[in-house]
């Protein structure tokens, strides 16, 4: 009888223990996601540009079929952002073969030619219609047929600021910690994607993100 009584104090004990385990690894409820869960904080925080902005960044790449498949959502949300807060997008380059797409980027960025209409034509050409845009002629031969002369974009692509803005991109890959994308991140200071478990699928990043961008306000305000 005695050996049954202890056999069930060590059951009820070693239950308990189990779940406060459970619980300690289990985002408390009193808010709608939880760090860890649903984003990250970085560890040293990142400087933004614009500094009187709420800034968040995409880190993205154009050869990825879920930054193609995020891009339109991102889109319709950017065009509801309030005053206070701007979207700037980075093109990632975890090997020296995407460095030609962030030439890219930026070389339409500095041409004035890059809204929101040749960034999905950008990612329609290489997801549809599958044609290859991953050296500077293949852009070139591209975009001479999207109405921007050839040497004008080459001249872009290989000019001093590109390159300058291309190896600060690469750097904030580092910054930021990036290991995946598409990957938003929030003032310098948080990021979030699709690989955590409760922003994990393209809608709920951007709940995320907006819920990050409230929390910044909030923090401003104090």
């Amino acid at each position: 009888m005695l050996q049954r009584w202890l056999s069930v104090v060590f059951m009820a004990f070693s239950m308990g223990l189990f779940a406060a385990g459970a619980q300690a690894q289990t985002p408390a409820k009193s808010s709608p996601f939880h760090e860890g869960f649903a984003y990250n904080r970085l560890a040293v925080p990142q400087p933004v540009s614009p500094a009187d902005k709420i800034v968040v960044y995409e880190f993205f790449w154009y050869d990825c079929p879920h930054c193609a498949d995020f891009d339109p959502l991102l889109e319709a949300w950017q065009k509801k952002l309030p005053p206070d807060v701007v979207l700037e997008r980075v093109p990632v380059a975890f090997s020296p073969q995407f460095v030609p797409q962030q030439h890219l980027y930026y070389a339409l960025k500095a041409l004035g030619k890059l809204d929101d209409a040749m960034q999905a034509r950008i990612f329609n050409a290489i997801h549809k219609q599958h044609i290859p845009l991953g050296t500077a002629d293949q852009m070139a031969n591209w975009l001479a047929q999207q109405g921007i002369a050839k040497k004008t974009f080459l001249d872009a692509y290989n000019s001093f600021g590109v390159n300058a803005q291309v190896r600060q991109a690469t750097q904030m890959v580092t910054d930021y910690q990036i290991q995946g994308v598409p990957t938003m991140a929030v003032q310098g200071m948080y990021t979030t994607s699709a690989a955590l478990p409760e922003a994990n699928n393209n809608k709920k990043v951007l709940e995320v993100v907006d819920y990050l961008i409230k929390k910044v306000q909030a923090q401003q305000k104090k």
